[in-house]
């Protein structure tokens, strides 16, 4: 069951004594191909899921943040005045949940804006650390809470970048626009093409009839100590190689003159990333002419360049893809997010949908041993805040 506003709400009663000023919420994400080029300036296709991080809240007139997370059990705070040193620089020292909380603060200061403390309680139905981007989730419910309270106008873009930057210079994960862009940019219906050097986006409607599935493998790895960050400078180093600003600007042509020349790892992360990028674009063709079976084969193929080019896959994440594809259902899968675990995702005919969770959640487990679990999704809007 996903969470609902009054949830949170209702949590937050309990916790404060009294009904919350306003409600926020901001959604995980799910992206149906475009993997890991979004900081390599290319493009991505995600679409906002109807699950997401809720925030409810009320002002406070100390200038501190103190928030309750349900789903963690824990109260953790801060003052607004403790994120930086005297020169700007983050005054990061913890770590947990909070920090997420206080690099959106420390961002959004530095950005120029007058923040007011706030209480609030958290609570989320985005799984964590299963590619949902939750982090980014938490981010951008950040942005639109301190809005609320501080009496700031809320962008889309121009929020989502400062969520990036908490990410990227507050947490350490020196990730891509995409997964803030698309929580606060989400349209119900829709998966959203950007692109990730212009920012410019275009909302491709999901075809009717079709459910994405979202598929938790069970594991687990974290982006901050893992090789994320190894594979961005790997790019950068190709895109350096061929003398371009990033692999965005390296087309397949220019690439095969040259690649024998280019060493691994970083030849095999060119090569992903550049038909990566022309396979995100194919697949918005696709999904505007509802042809669900050429979607399919790119979705394979961007699959495939995971797992042997860029190297983010894992045995439960192809375990979980054979698995999902073979069903009759299935009309694609690949794995999304970051990789190294968490999830795969399917797009599936909706009236196969109850069936191929049931039928591929216990081939998986049987095949695996892991404990899988998979979502029914619909693509949702992004951030909102509702004031009670």
């Amino acid at each position: 069951m996903t969470i609902q506003r009054h949830d949170v709400a209702d949590q937050f009663t309990r916790q404060f004594a009294a009904p919350p000023r306003w409600i926020v919420r901001a959604p995980g994400r799910v992206n149906l191909i475009g993997e890991h080029t979004d900081y390599n300036d290319g493009f991505v296709l995600p679409l906002a899921i109807d699950r997401a991080l809720w925030i409810a809240l009320r002002p406070r007139d100390d200038g501190r943040v103190v928030v309750h997370s349900v789903d963690f059990d824990q109260r953790a705070g801060f003052g607004l005045n403790e994120l930086a040193d005297d020169d700007g620089r983050p005054n990061n020292q913890g770590t947990g949940w909070i920090e997420y909380l206080k690099g959106t603060a420390w961002s959004l200061q530095q950005a120029g804006d007058a923040l007011a403390g706030w209480e609030g309680v958290l609570l989320g139905d985005v799984p964590r650390g299963a590619g949902l981007s939750s982090s980014a989730a938490l981010e951008v419910a950040g942005t639109r809470a301190f809005a609320a309270v501080s009496g700031f106008d809320w962008e889309p873009i121009p929020m989502a970048q400062l969520a990036q930057r908490a990410e990227s210079q507050w947490v350490g994960v020196n990730c891509g626009i995409m997964d803030q862009l698309i929580s606060a940019a989400g349209q119900a219906g829709h998966a959203l093409l950007i692109d990730c050097r212009s920012l410019q986006t275009r909302a491709v409607p999901f075809p009717p009839g079709t459910s994405v599935v979202v598929l938790d493998t069970g594991t687990r790895r974290g982006l901050v100590d893992s090789a994320y960050n190894e594979r961005r400078a790997q790019c950068e180093n190709a895109a350096a190689f061929f003398a371009k600003p990033a692999l965005r600007d390296v087309d397949l042509e220019l690439f095969q003159r040259h690649s024998s020349d280019l060493d691994d790892p970083a030849r095999k992360r060119a090569l992903h990333v550049i038909t990566e990028n022309s396979r995100t674009l194919q697949a918005v063709d696709a999904l505007e002419r509802g042809d669900l079976d050429a979607l399919g084969v790119l979705m394979a193929k961007s699959h495939a360049s995971l797992r042997d080019d860029y190297e983010v896959s894992s045995d439960a994440l192809d375990a979980m893809v054979e698995t999902a594809a073979a069903h009759p259902g299935c009309r694609g899968a690949r794995m999304t997010g970051a990789g190294f675990g968490g999830c795969a995702v399917a797009v599936v005919d909706a009236d196969a949908a109850e069936n191929f969770v049931q039928t591929v959640g216990d081939a998986y487990r049987q095949k695996t041993g892991n404990t899988p679990a998979l979502y029914v999704c619909q693509p949702s809007n992004g951030a909102e805040a509702l004031e009670e």
